[in-house]
């Protein structure tokens, strides 16, 4: 029987083990239309922490007790429609679960860019689009900008961070600890800060950028955030993708360098990915190109097993990702 997880109680601050519950699922016949899909790599995002408060949100929260949701690739089992037969790999957003019954006009059936499947779920998928069009349609960015990303060794900020460096800027990096750093540097970032390193934030960025950045790339708020507007030139765009920090306590940090938006004309602009979904040829287009040249790296944190979601998830908040973190059913 299929099974998957689900939303036992919402979360009081950060989420514990007990807050989730495995589920069976129905398995039913299929309606004309369908696909079944074995899931075969599974995603865990920042993003679903907000799917889990009772809150109106751009995407509708989980309800407790249901099966929980998320971006999966998997391989379609059996089919009633001619655009996916059986043998089709697919990205589709039914995870946290083994198997996925949906529409197929719900399903996308994955470019053939010579990758493993589960980059679709990274760097080729809903991060690496975030990334990419974060940085070039949200904040503007262009060859000869200074280009500051925070939380540079996860999932969106080093596709960020390789982009960026592909076409022609200056990047400033940050990232937790020795070794993830190291690994920032190794992607091409031109300096990396380490906010667990022990100096203040905003201290090591203004030594990093004594001229000032063009762009900030924005995964995590708080400290980070007040850096970069300490440290913006006239004019600097930033585009806001997550704010980690605030996540699971809701209590924002003090930006005591917020009236600088004012004088130095800062634009700051939110933007979801699905914003741009309607260019996603030009993404695989660049993307692949970069792949093929050489350009691009990628790196994966798996858990193994359905029954490791949960610990994935929670390791999203805790530093226990390098690259894009995975489940592998």
């Amino acid at each position: 029987m299929p099974r998957a997880w689900s939303l036992a109680s919402r979360p009081q601050g950060m989420p514990k083990h007990t807050d989730f519950a495995m589920v069976d699922l129905e398995s039913r016949d299929l309606a004309d239309g369908e696909v079944r899909v074995a899931n075969l790599w599974l995603s865990v995002d920042p993003y679903m922490r907000g799917r889990m408060n009772d809150v109106k949100s751009y995407v509708p929260p989980f309800q407790i007790g249901e099966a929980m949701q998320g971006g999966a690739v998997g391989e379609v089992v059996e089919s009633r429609s001619a655009d996916l037969p059986v043998g089709t790999q697919v990205l589709h957003m039914l995870g946290w679960r083994d198997e996925a019954v949906l529409p197929a006009v719900q399903a996308q059936k994955l470019p053939d860019l010579g990758v493993d499947i589960q980059a679709y779920l990274g760097q080729l998928g809903m991060p690496g689009m975030t990334a990419y069009f974060g940085l070039l349609a949200v904040a503007e960015a262009k060859a000869g900008d200074t280009v500051f990303v925070s939380a540079a060794a996860g999932a969106v900020g080093s596709t960020v961070v390789q982009v960026a460096k592909a076409k022609g800027m200056t990047v400033i990096g940050s990232a937790g600890g020795a070794d993830k750093c190291a690994w920032v540097q190794s992607l091409g970032a031109d300096k990396v800060v380490d906010y667990k390193g022990g100096t203040p934030v905003v201290k090591a960025l203004t030594e990093s950028a004594p001229d000032g950045i063009d762009v900030y790339f924005d995964n995590v708020g708080g400290e980070h955030l007040d850096a970069a507007l300490a440290t913006a030139r006239p004019n600097a765009r930033f585009a806001i993708c997550g704010m980690i920090d605030i996540y699971n306590d809701g209590k924002p940090t003090e930006l005591r360098y917020l009236a600088r938006l004012i004088g130095n004309r800062v634009r700051m602009q939110g933007f979801i990915v699905s914003d741009y979904m309607n260019r996603a040829e030009e993404f695989y287009r660049d993307m692949g190109g970069w792949l093929k040249s050489g350009q691009l790296q990628r790196q994966e944190t798996v858990h193994e097993g359905l029954d490791a979601m949960p610990d994935a998830f929670l390791g999203l908040f805790t530093g226990g990702n390098t690259g894009k973190m995975l489940v592998r059913v």
